[in-house]
Parts: structure tokens; sequence; C-alpha cells
């Protein structure tokens, strides 16, 4: 009995995966710490469905200091409708959620750092427990899979989009036709020094077409990375046959907007993404 319960993932979903229509909610970890006995670590998801169609599965903050990913994720969690689907999309903008909400690149729970944490543990970390429900839950549902990733703390690319080289040419083309519909500034092909561990492999051993990015870096997020992410998604959501025709705590909620009461030159802004109550977010000058 211990062992078949070990095979279970603890995480639950708060509502039906198979619904129809537009549903915001949680994958809920259990999660006992100080200051919860009995808390749960939330991880927001929506799913978007309309008929029997393809299904793609869209995410970001696989790392939680990368912004472009979320920000593009929850906006379009929340404008998506029912109407301008055939198919699934399921948008999970903060995979990592502890991360995302610290902002750093890797858990503050376990240090894990979710993309060398595939296909995971039910019975492991925190990191190894969300990794294993995406591989056991849904990575199985998806026919394309885009994850979004930037250059975080560390790192700042120029903005492209990529695919990897694989043994299966077939499949290879499939995600380079993704990544050209994409249509970020740049695209690269890649061959991963280390790909052990990586959801990209997890991904891509199932035999899904998988489209990847960077754009941008530096812990923050600008407005062109997050419009080149934005329009990405929609993109390879028409490429999927999914979307025809136009285009943070939980999904399905708008964001807030910071306004000046002048106008002027945008002289400066908080980095990095995060910010608080509190802190100066940016400084308008006027021009003479």
């Amino acid at each position: 009995m211990q062992s078949e319960i070990l095979r279970s993932s603890p995480v639950t979903p708060t509502f039906d995966l198979d619904k129809q229509g537009v549903q915001h909610g949680f994958l809920r970890l259990p999660y006992s710490r100080d200051d919860s006995a009995w808390g749960s670590v939330m991880i927001p998801i929506a799913i978007i469905r309309n008929g029997s169609g393809p299904t793609a599965l869209l995410t970001g903050g696989n790392h939680g200091d990368e912004y472009e990913g979320p920000i593009a994720l929850f906006d379009l969690a929340r404008t998506l409708d029912a109407g301008m689907v055939s198919g699934t999309v399921i948008i999970v903008p903060a995979m990592n959620y502890p991360a995302f909400r610290a902002g750093t690149r890797t858990s503050p729970i376990d240090k894990g750092n979710m993309n060398r944490s595939y296909p995971g543990k039910p019975d492991g970390t925190v990191t190894q427990k969300i990794a294993d429900y995406f591989t056991r839950e849904l990575l199985p549902r998806a026919d394309v899979v885009l994850d979004f990733h930037s250059g975080g703390r560390t790192l700042d690319f120029v903005p492209f989009a990529a695919a990897h080289i694989l043994p299966d040419k077939v499949q290879e083309a499939k995600g380079f036709d993704a990544v050209k519909a994409f249509s970020a500034p740049w695209s690269m092909r890649m061959l991963e020094i280390d790909a052990v561990g990586m959801y990209d492999t997890t991904v891509e051993e199932m035999g899904k077409v998988f489209v990847t990015t960077e754009l941008g870096g530096g812990g923050t997020a600008r407005a062109e990375t997050v419009a080149i992410a934005k329009r990405g998604a929609m993109n390879v959501l028409r490429h999927s046959g999914i979307v025809s025709g136009h285009p943070i705590g939980r999904t399905g909620v708008a964001p807030a907007e910071i306004r000046t009461k002048l106008t002027g030159l945008l002289a400066a802004r908080h980095f990095p993404g995060l910010v608080k109550p509190g802190d100066c977010v940016a400084v308008v000058g006027t021009v003479d």
C-alpha cells in the first residue's frame, strides 16, 4: 500500500482538467512549513477548451527570475476566449511558483532548479513533485509545448526562439516549423551540452513538438521583449491550428496599472522585475 501511495502524484488541480470552456484555478501541492502547518504551494493554471482539437501547453517561470513568459502568459490566460480556440490551451505562467514569487532562479524551498529536475519524483522534493506532475499529467495531453525563458539575473540574450537538433528528423522539422511561426527577431538551432533532467528533454522524449525562447534577461523585462512573447505565443497557437484569425497571484485577473499624473520621459525604472509596496517603480522627467 505504501509503495502505491508513493507512485501517485501529491499534486491535485482545483478544477476538472477535461471540462469545456475557460477555467482558472491552481495546482495544489501540500507543503507543511513553519508559517502554515497544513499549507500548500498553489500554482496558477488556466485551461481554455473548445472541442476536441490539438492541445498546446504554454509555460513560463521554469526559472523564477525570467519574466517575459509569466507576463505574457498571465495576460493570455486573462484574454483568450474559448470561442477563439479549436482544441485546448493549457497555460501555466509560473511553473516553479515558489521561485517566481521569490524572484530567484531556483526554488527558495529546496534550491531546486526546475529545468534540471525532470522527469521528477512523486515522493521527492517540492520541485521534483511539481516536475513529476507535469511529466505524468500535463505533458501527455499536449501536442505542442512552448516554454518561455530569458536570461534571468545573470544573462541578457538577444531575443530568439529555438528548437533542438534531434535524432528524429521529422520531429525536428516540426519543431523548427513552430520556431519559424513564433517569428522572434532571431531563431536558433540548439544542441544542449548537458540535457539530463531538462524539461525540454522530457517533452521531446515523448515525441512532442517543443519550442523554447531566450528573450532578454537581466532579472527584468522590457516592453519590447514582452511584446515578442505575446505575439509569439499567439503565432504558435495559430500555427498549431488551435487559434485562427486575430489574435499575480492567479490567472484570469487583470494586471495592476500604475499611471503617472504627468507626461514626460521615462527616466528610470525599478530593477529587477519584482516590486513591493513602497518601492520606487519609475521616474518620469518632464521635457522642456
